[in-house]
């Protein structure tokens, strides 16, 4: 399903935030169990197309898009953080009365998901998460990401972007088709979204301002917690699994020999683990 055919087959609802009312892109689809998915940065929820087909057999699948991210509102100037995106998911799963769902993220979704897990929510039944900078300390952000974090020379920055320097981003952690890329690219740019990045990026920040709270979440969390990874990764791969691995014994790691994105990389594998995960 390409980007275009991803959006018309959702819809965009409004949500009630402490910083506003703003409306965001969600898709529903298939029967069963809640599954929540949520998405890497600076991409959207079309990155789990590949494998929603399969999910949806047995599953209710949510699949949202961040504030600032694919078909949902983008405001600017605006303060984005990953407690509001948490406010986000939350404020969806009252919408749709979803009181309890498996919970998959990657990337930036990832810290969004550690964040709803720091918060004590009764709504996660099981986590899967897939790559990503789980500590802090760990992290590696891409030469990019670092520019276009910084106040004037990112906006600079964003508005010189065009596909091909996303392509070369993209590609430099990932085997991502450059069909995929184009249709990642055609959601970022939706909603003259290149403006609001280096605002996004405020993440990178928070995520050392909070590591000691969102490690802790991670690490005492009480829900079955799954690893579906791309090992070849080179700035979130077999390091960062090990790791996880190391401080939380129980965690249970599906290793997989594709790089950032595996939901697009090998989606038959990630769609079985998941799947697996959700029905141990």
């Amino acid at each position: 399903m390409d980007a275009e055919s991803w959006v018309l087959s959702g819809e965009r609802v409004p949500v009630e935030l402490r910083s506003g009312r703003y409306e965001v892109f969600v898709r529903i689809a298939g029967e069963g169990p809640w599954l929540t998915l949520l998405h890497a940065f600076p991409t959207s929820s079309w990155d789990w197309s590949r494998v929603t087909p399969m999910l949806e057999e047995r599953l209710g699948v949510l699949a949202l898009d961040f504030l600032g991210l694919g078909d949902s509102d983008k405001p600017h100037p605006h303060e984005y953080s990953i407690l509001e995106q948490a406010d986000v998911v939350e404020a969806l799963w009252a919408r749709f009365a979803i009181h309890r769902t498996g919970l998959v993220a990657h990337d930036y979704g990832d810290t969004v998901a550690q964040e709803l897990l720091a918060r004590s929510s009764p709504t996660p039944s099981a986590v899967a998460l897939l790559n990503a900078a789980l500590y802090a300390e760990l992290a590696r952000p891409l030469a990019i990401q670092r520019l276009l974090a910084r106040p004037r020379l990112g906006a600079l920055l964003a508005r010189a972007a065009n596909e091909r320097t996303f392509a070369r981003s993209i590609s430099s952690v990932s085997s991502v088709s450059r069909d995929d890329i184009h249709q990642q690219w055609q959601l970022l740019e939706r909603r003259n979204g290149k403006r609001v990045v280096p605002s996004l990026l405020a993440y990178l920040g928070e995520r050392r301002e909070n590591a000691a709270r969102w490690e802790r979440a991670l690490e005492e969390t009480n829900l079955p917690l799954h690893l579906i990874w791309g090992m070849n990764d080179p700035r979130s791969g077999s390091p960062i699994a090990e790791h996880v691995r190391r401080r939380i014994p129980s965690a249970r790691l599906v290793p997989l020999e594709v790089g950032h994105y595996p939901q697009l990389e090998a989606p038959d594998q990630v769609a079985e683990a998941i799947t697996n995960a959700l029905n141990p």
